[in-house]
């Protein structure tokens, strides 16, 4: 039993990891020399990538972070059905109840990783990406749903943040309406309201009506390029 809790455990930590890993930093400072956290919002995540440098460099990082979640996943899946560590499994565990809820805990610690980042002290994005990985790898129903709803609300409004914020709301209905299970209902609870208070400063500016649509560059400080 001690092996099998001290595996799950350092899967979740992984997953931690993983999220932490600052794929739009790297990108941004990579291509301009610049930190990406000291333009724009401030986020490393897709879309300040997007509005600071482009369609081609926020493309990259939201398919990067996207995979960042579906690995978090994927570890856990790769636990409970690779025989050799399978193995560990104790008699007393039913791994069909179990499962769900190491998912659910791994794709927390990986939307807490990329927003919380230990590799640049604890910034990072707003975790929408990552989300949508977690989402695809835990029920591809509901990650395909939900990015459908993003989609819908961007093509309309053109506001990345609405639709984000729209989207971590229809999560948990769609978990409910697909009969997820329980963990995963409880995922999409609090995945949710965890993006939506990501978004507070966004919140903000919509409320202002201030907030930048898609094709309104930031621009970078002379100095900074």
């Amino acid at each position: 039993m001690a092996i099998w809790l001290t595996l799950c455990v350092l899967i979740v930590v992984i997953a931690y990891l993983l999220g932490s890993f600052p794929t739009g930093y790297i990108a941004v400072k990579q291509l301009k020399g610049i930190d990406i956290r000291e333009v724009g919002s401030g986020s490393t995540g897709a879309t300040n990538v997007l509005r600071t440098l482009g369609k081609g460099p926020g493309a990259l990082v939201l398919v990067l972070d996207a995979l960042k979640g579906v690995l978090a996943i994927a570890l856990v899946y790769w636990l409970f059905n690779f025989n050799p560590i399978s193995n560990y499994i104790p008699p007393a565990i039913d791994a069909q109840l179990w499962q769900p809820w190491l998912i659910t805990l791994a794709g927390l610690a990986a939307i807490l990783g990329h927003s919380k980042s230990i590799f640049l002290g604890f910034t990072g994005g707003k975790s929408v990406a990552i989300s949508l990985g977690i989402l695809l790898a835990m029920s591809w129903q509901v990650g395909l749903a939900t990015a459908g709803i993003f989609a819908v609300v961007v093509a309309i409004s053109r506001i990345v943040s609405l639709s984000s914020i729209t989207g971590a709301i229809a999560v948990s209905i769609f978990m409910v309406l697909l009969h997820q299970p329980l963990p995963y209902i409880l995922f999409g609870i609090a995945g949710g309201l965890y993006v939506i208070l990501r978004h507070r400063t966004n919140i903000e500016r919509l409320l202002a009506g201030t907030e930048p649509k898609i094709g309104q560059n930031v621009a970078i400080p002379e100095e900074t390029i």
